[in-house]
């Protein structure tokens, strides 16, 4: 990628009286050692469907989904930066040029492999200490309908991304703090032009416009969606970046910014939420202990509850483990329908599971006491025995088994909406690698717009995270669903940032991960089989169509298929639709010559690297 060769140093941004607001000294907004070099053209690439080639490279390679957050990464690697450093490089940038899909107003879930360990740092959003289990409830007791509940105070968690890129820094960074900030800065400050993808999601989203900033913001003043390669400068987000950079996660869960986040949900016109400013001072960050899971001649290493993505995953791969091998799985660059067959039913048992058990483990116990044991081989065998060849097990026909004597028979939770997300794949020089998914959930999140006290235009969304819970906290009999709603809890999340090792020598194999709400589980399911047991390249293997089911109605990415599949789904009784499967998978493989990186066609995401 050409660079100017005009390099940007971090100055002074904000009026004095801006910097003020948050009492910062000005000796702190001083000039750093790192300079970050704006591209000379914006690497933007359209979004819908393109072909993308895949990335060789030798030392290093970072993957995210959108250009100008992958050079980011890319600047601060080549600098000497850790994988750690570059990831929170990336996310800025992401807050700003992908404001859609996460930032630094959501949650975050990373899987961090320093050259011997691997670590899971949880920076999940987690609920109002004021919350009642009833949240998501009308004065009838009924649930709310959900976009109402989304954009609303009510759906906002504590945001957790910074405290959580914090906690990691401190443990793995090599650059400073500050200076993973300027690229962010500098395109905040200069502009970035409006990707194709941003374009259509400011256009398909209605109510970002009752956000009164969000709608002076994101549209013309003749109230027309932002076109395509407008220039958009963020003053109020270089502004915020500017006093994280130098203050760290405080300046954003106090101060200023804190206040106007907790202005916005309590007086929003529409449904408040009880968020305060002690829910955000007091959230912190956690490590937890990865869940590594041997299949086939790999250990997969991915995210241990609240999110249900590791577990669904290596349920679906151990239950397809367990059945009769099939001859092909990949015929004419399709998976094939004895394959997708199976593939479904095992994803059937798999929701069911994750529908009744999978919740924050600080306020569910694992069945058992021992989440492993929903992958334990003697049980994905019973599930897998409950899969026949010629014959669907239907919508609604899988029902969650007993992994482990239970303390507590938790209702079934009904399904409801996911959505959103980014995926982070890195790798670095020193032998680090990650896997990090982010998000604020729906498209805009909350549709809330927090311009940290500045009075600037721009700023960064809060998240809708709330929606992840169970709306209704019990079934029609009054039993408790483990997702539901609770003080200080956090939701139960699909994000399924995933790490892959070899079995023998330990060494790293792949990072890989994908947004898709619950289809994240599909798409990084798919991905694994694609690379590890079909033998394709990362990219290959993320150019495949997708087919999902969540119990119900099977799903097949529309267009992707031969109208013969979808026939013989049917006659082996699945309900078949057409519908776009829109996934952002990001893939790093490891090679003879170093790394393989792909990107996912159907997003503007590249890899970078030397």
């Amino acid at each position: 990628m050409t660079l100017s060769a005009t390099p940007f140093r971090r100055r002074l941004l904000a009026p004095l009286a801006a910097t003020l607001m948050l009492g910062l000294p000005l000796t702190a907004l001083g000039e750093v050692d790192f300079q970050y070099q704006r591209p000379a053209i914006a690497p933007e690439t359209g979004s819908g469907s393109e072909e993308k080639p895949g990335w060789a490279t030798q030392k290093f390679a970072v993957a995210a989904a959108n250009p100008l957050a992958t050079d980011a990464g890319y600047q601060i690697l080549k600098a000497g930066g850790s994988a750690i450093d570059a990831a929170i490089a990336v996310q800025m940038v992401l807050t700003l040029v992908e404001p859609q899909s996460s930032g630094i107003g959501g949650g975050s879930f990373l899987m961090y492999h320093d050259g011997e360990e691997v670590r899971a740092y949880d920076g999940r959003e987690t609920a109002p200490s004021s919350v009642e289990e009833g949240l998501f409830l009308d004065g009838d007791g009924e649930p709310l309908e959900f976009m109402k509940a989304v954009a609303s105070g009510r759906s906002v968690g504590v945001p957790g991304t910074l405290r959580m890129l914090e906690m990691a820094h401190n443990a793995h960074g090599r650059l400073p703090w500050a200076e993973l900030f300027e690229p962010a800065i500098a395109l905040a400050d200069e502009g970035f032009p409006v990707s194709p993808r941003l374009h259509r999601s400011i256009a398909a989203t209605e109510a970002l416009r009752d956000d009164d900033r969000a709608a002076a913001y994101y549209y013309t003043e003749e109230g027309e969606p932002l076109p395509e390669g407008h220039s958009l400068k963020n003053p109020a987000l270089a502004v915020m970046l500017e006093w994280i950079a130098d203050k760290k996660s405080s300046a954003l869960h106090t101060g200023k910014v804190a206040e106007d986040i907790v202005g916005r949900v309590q007086n929003h016109p529409g449904i408040t939420g009880t968020l305060s400013l002690e829910d955000l001072a007091s959230y912190s960050a956690k490590e937890r202990e990865a869940l590594c899971t041997d299949w086939q001649d790999y250990r997969v290493c991915g995210f241990p509850p609240p999110s249900s993505g590791h577990l669904t995953v290596m349920q679906i791969l151990g239950t397809l483990e367990q059945l009769p091998a099939i001859e092909v799985g990949l015929e004419d660059d399709l998976p094939d329908v004895e394959w997708l067959h199976r593939f479904l039913e095992a994803s059937r048992l798999a929701f069911a599971d994750r529908g009744r058990y999978i919740a924050d483990p600080d306020f569910v116990e694992a069945p058992g006491g021992d989440w492993s044991l929903m992958l334990d081989p003697g049980y994905l065998d019973e599930r897998a025995e409950l899969i026949e060849d010629g014959q669907s097990m239907g919508s609604g026909g899988a029902s969650p088994g007993n992994p482990g004597a239970l303390a507590t028979a938790w209702a079934v939770q009904p399904t409801q909406p996911e959505y959103g997300t980014s995926h982070i794949s890195i790798v670095d020089e020193h032998g680090n690698a990650l896997a990090m998914t982010s998000s604020i959930e729906q498209a805009f999140g909350a549709r809330i717009l927090s311009d940290g006290g500045t009075g600037m235009p721009g700023g960064f969304l809060l998240n809708n995270e709330l929606t992840d819970f169970s709306f209704s906290p019990t079934d029609d009999e009054g039993t408790p669903i483990a997702n539901r709603v609770e003080p200080g809890k956090r939701p139960r999340s699909s994000m399924s940032p995933t790490l892959v090792f070899d079995r023998e020598s330990d060494a790293l194999v792949a990072s890989l991960g994908s947004p898709g709400g619950a289809a994240i589980i599909h798409y990084t399911a798919r991905s694994l089989v694609a690379m590890l047991d079909w033998g394709l390249d990362a990219q290959r293997s993320l150019d495949l169509p997708h087919a999902i089911t969540l119990g119900g109605p099977v799903y097949l990415e529309a267009g992707r298929f031969p109208a013969t599949t979808l026939e013989a789904l049917r006659e082996l009784g699945h309900e078949v639709e057409e519908r776009e499967l829109t996934s952002g998978l990001q893939a790093i493989q490891q090679t003879r010559e170093g790394w393989f990186g792909g990107a996912d066609p159907r997003r503007e995401g590249v890899v970078m690297g030397d």
